[in-house]
């Protein structure tokens, strides 16, 4: 199989998707790999070390796209649009839930989309999700602290405090991957956190690894704080963290206007979940080149591509976790999907059709199940 990684264009994206040694693996078993010039470069995997590792570089995008698989990492820009190639395989965090105009570019195209967000393994966890969501839930935190200075318009308060004056009030909405390491490293850095979540279960286990550090935490879940009290939190916050995230389906809007209107003028909102639409009326898209607006008196960050701040980390992480199932795809080809449920999970569209049931409701049309079948 030809299998392309072309160099990453979103605003601010440094990440790449395979490594020199994971290209190396896969050529070794036969299959030729197409690495589009300074795709690693910024991470610090120089064009030599991929044609060490037996890529081939090129110059011109298009012929990564090309490929039968191209292995990326963030969702499809509108410049490589003009690019895709009808039947080919695209792997990668998909995000087609929120942009129609991307949706439909991607049925128009009659690709094939392989979502990293939505691949679960035996467990049902996220393995590549999952470590991004963590490296976002830990730079959430800062990303507040800067929005809180009064460069970006912020109020001025420190997070942590200094002597007798006290930390700041954080409330982290969401207890998974994200929300629980966001409440962590507020609670290290000395705030007065508040963890709230929808389950139960997800929180408990957070709230617990939190104590066991030594912490003190707040955790509730939305039902028994009631709306009153989570009104309450919100308006008292200097800083509220979203990491509310349902993988293939939009965010749920949990922050009402009315809620960011009650905040004090100046505090901060980190919308960690923007990627598939954010969990406030607010809530709209920025770039790590312009990260912040301010809505309502309050600072928002809505980043979708967070851990490319921290773009080698994530790089090591993100590719670490993609290797085995871009391995199994090169081998098995459509074959892998009956072979490997958590492959199947990940099937977003085919070739024109929409095969992920939960973004079919989104868009309103009827999923096309197992469309891989029968060829």
């Amino acid at each position: 199989m030809r299998i392309g990684v072309p160099r990453e264009i979103k605003d601010g994206e440094r990440r790449v998707a395979l490594l020199p040694a994971g290209v190396a693996a896969i050529c070794a078993a036969g299959h030729t790999v197409l690495v589009e010039r300074d795709a690693g470069a910024a991470v610090g995997f120089a064009d030599d070390a991929y044609r060490d590792a037996g890529a081939v570089i090129v110059a011109a995008p298009d012929a990564v796209w090309e490929c039968e698989l191209v292995v990326k990492v963030k969702e499809l820009q509108p410049a490589e649009y003009g690019r895709l190639v009808a039947g080919t395989t695209i792997c990668g965090f998909a995000q087609l839930g929120r942009d129609p105009a991307l949706l439909g570019a991607v049925l128009g195209a009659r690709v094939r989309i392989i979502a990293f967000e939505t691949i679960r393994d035996a467990q049902g966890s996220a393995p590549l999700l999952a470590p991004m969501s963590r490296i976002a839930g830990r730079l959430a935190p800062f990303a507040g602290a800067q929005a809180l200075g009064t460069d970006h318009g912020g109020s001025g308060v420190l997070l942590p405090g200094v002597d007798d004056v006290p930390g700041a009030n954080v409330v982290v909405i969401g207890a998974g991957s994200a929300g629980a390491e966001a409440a962590l490293v507020a609670c290290r850095l000395g705030c007065c956190v508040t963890l709230v979540s929808r389950g139960a279960a997800r929180l408990r286990a957070a709230a617990t690894a939190i104590a066991a550090t030594g912490a003190t935490i707040a955790a509730h879940t939305t039902a028994d704080l009631g709306a009153d009290a989570f009104a309450a939190a919100l308006a008292d916050a200097d800083l509220v963290i979203g990491a509310v995230l349902e993988p293939g389906r939009l965010s749920p809007k949990l922050i009402t206007r009315t809620h960011l209107q009650s905040m004090r003028g100046g505090s901060a909102f980190v919308d960690v979940g923007i990627d598939q639409g954010g969990i406030a009326e607010t809530s709209r898209m920025t770039t790590l080149s312009a990260p912040t607006y301010v809505e309502d008196g309050v600072i928002h960050y809505a980043v979708p591509n967070m851990p490319s701040l921290v773009a080698r980390t994530a790089t090591l992480a993100l590719a670490a976790a993609a290797l085995p199932f871009v391995r199994r795809l090169a081998e098995l080809g459509v074959a892998a999907f009956d072979a490997d449920p958590a492959l199947a999970a990940g099937v977003m569209t085919w070739e024109g059709a929409i095969a992920d049931p939960r973004l079919a409701a989104d868009a309103g049309v009827e999923a096309r199940a197992a469309p891989w079948r029968g060829r």
